[in-house]
């Protein structure tokens, strides 16, 4: 179909890489605990708009040109490990709006805007060169050799892929929220969430930082 094979292995393939937490579950989480589902929810539809830009360039031999750069692999490494410390740092040290000194324009715990938490999101997931490299692996693995439809097989792979996981981080996204909601009248557990959380994104970051190729 469309040069695509064992497409059946494919999706239970996805199925299982959604269900493994790494950086954008973090990231899922860490939005819903802070904001509610929400927040959560929109922070899913960034990554997902990641995962298109990475679908594209894999379908245009793009990420295949990054995967054979050290230098190239190097430096979106840095960037995006750098990036998920600042996040959780960020959430480790935010302090709920009931501790917040009134009167404070300043406090971190003020709402990010739906562009803020979109983009975040966006970004978490266009900076993993981890991701990068699953896409030229992972993909062209269901894809014919012979097929003249290449490019639009990786497309196909690629918006399944997308639907797949904005259908997980979105549930995600809801369970993470109604927890937060649950403990939203206690101050001192949603502290320990968000610093949990935080903790989570720094060893992310941190691992990613001293990941090889």
């Amino acid at each position: 179909m469309f040069g695509i094979v064992h497409f059946e292995f494919f999706i239970v393939a996805v199925f299982l890489l959604n269900i493994t937490p790494g950086p954008d579950t973090a990231y899922i989480v860490g939005r819903s605990v802070a904001q509610g589902r929400g927040a959560g929810l929109m922070s899913a539809l960034g990554i997902s708009a990641g995962c298109c830009i990475h679908s594209l360039a894999c379908a245009f031999g793009l990420t295949a040109l990054l995967a054979a750069s050290a230098t190239a692999f190097t430096i979106v490494k840095f960037v995006g490990a750098i990036y998920l410390i600042y996040l959780g740092v960020r959430l480790i040290f935010t302090k709920p709006a009931a501790d917040a000194p009134a009167g404070d324009a300043r406090a971190p715990s003020t709402p990010k805007s739906l562009r803020q938490l979109f983009l975040q999101g966006f970004w978490t997931n266009v900076l993993n060169p981890k991701v990068v490299l699953f896409f030229v692996s992972f993909f062209p693995q269901f894809v014919a050799t012979g097929s003249e439809h290449k490019t639009f097989a990786f497309l196909t792979l690629g918006a399944v892929f997308v639907l797949m996981s904005m259908v997980w981080n979105s549930f995600v996204a809801w369970i993470a929220g109604s927890v937060t909601q649950r403990f939203s009248g206690k101050p001192t557990v949603k502290r320990w969430l968000d610093r949990g959380v935080g903790s989570a994104f720094v060893g992310l970051g941190i691992k990613l930082a001293t990941a090889s190729r």
